[in-house]
């Protein structure tokens, strides 16, 4: 089995280029991952998106109804 490697690396505009120094071999295969520069307004976005679509499952239609005697300590403070 290969060993995978992950390396740190930028693209300058004409090529990528490591982050830190390593031999490659001719013909060594490579994967390459893309992590996208983005504003902080859109990784808020992309992180109030991601809370809804989980909010929406754990609440979904099918959820059942758990009744009360299941409830082992009533919480005093909850107001009907």
């Amino acid at each position: 089995m290969k060993t995978l490697i992950t390396l740190p690396a930028h693209f300058d505009g004409n090529s990528i280029i490591l982050d830190t120094p390593f031999t490659l071999q001719p013909d060594d295969k490579l994967l390459v991952t893309v992590l996208q520069s983005k504003s902080e307004t859109d990784e808020k976005n992309d992180w109030i998106t991601s809370s809804l679509f989980q909010l929406n499952k754990a609440y979904s239609e099918d959820e059942p109804e758990y009744p009360l005697s299941l409830i082992k300590e009533p919480n005093p403070e909850y107001k009907k």
